[in-house]
């Protein structure tokens, strides 16, 4: 099993990409500790994966943040994958919502990497290298897409936070990377769908932007998370890595 042995913290694993990537380590092996905000969506996953331990917590309190850090083992990998999509150009784009956003994509990677940090340096010299993993976008600073001033600014600020870890931390056992997805079909993007003025067309749209003619799944994306979090990662530190279905070739 590609991640045996190793111990997995992933944040909003309720539901999407989190909840997929959860259940994925824990079929490689992994002991994972599976949060989120939303206790209803937790209390489903050990159905999914037997044995996955799960615990309420919300990213955006420190206090929060401190306090969960302080109860766990170390970590040998953790994947920050909250986060939230915000549409609209900058007219349309109130200061409530930028201090959102950027709180709840950007400060909560910090919040959780600085609070696990600790553990993760112990347990490098043990694993082969403990990983960070962030989710970040193909629309931050790898390309612009309309309606996306908010968004694309967090996952810009992601990416740079992930390079600046990488490049800090990587003569003491961390590898730090990001995942840069297309659009994927999650609940997420089905509750954007539903909610615009023509949700028929937006799919259509959506699925347009695609060269490979569908939204991306979750499990397009979980393996690149395992492989990210695995010692096949082993060499790689740094990187926003795409997968995004050739949007951005």
């Amino acid at each position: 099993m590609r991640l045996a042995g190793k111990r997995i913290f992933i944040s909003a694993a309720g539901q999407g990409m989190g909840r997929a990537s959860a259940i994925a380590c824990v079929r490689e092996g992994a002991q994972v500790v599976a949060t989120d905000i939303n206790a209803e969506l937790l209390a489903t996953l050990p159905d999914e994966a037997p044995g996955i331990e799960t615990a309420v917590l919300d990213v955006r309190s420190t206090e929060a943040v401190n306090a969960f850090a302080a109860s766990q083992a170390p970590f040998d990998g953790i994947f920050n994958c909250a986060g939230f999509v915000h549409n609209g150009d900058i007219l349309a784009t109130s200061e409530d919502d930028w201090d959102f956003s950027f709180d709840l994509n950007v400060k909560s990677m910090y919040r959780v990497t600085k609070a696990l940090l600790p553990g993760l340096l112990e347990r490098a010299p043990h694993n082969g290298g403990s990983v960070i993993l962030n989710m970040a976008s193909m629309a931050g600073s790898i390309k612009g897409f309309p309606n996306r001033l908010l968004y694309g600014s967090t996952k810009a600020a992601v990416i740079g936070f992930t390079k600046a870890m990488a490049a800090d931390y990587v003569k003491r056992g961390i590898r730090c990377n990001c995942v840069c997805p297309g659009t994927v079909d999650t609940p997420s993007l089905r509750a954007r769908i539903a909610n615009s003025p023509d949700p028929v067309q937006a799919e259509k749209d959506f699925i347009a932007r695609q060269p490979l003619g569908r939204l991306a799944t979750v499990d397009d994306i979980a393996p690149l998370v395992v492989m990210l979090l695995s010692d096949e990662s082993r060499f790689i530190t740094g990187q926003p890595v795409l997968v995004d279905g050739g949007v951005t070739i």
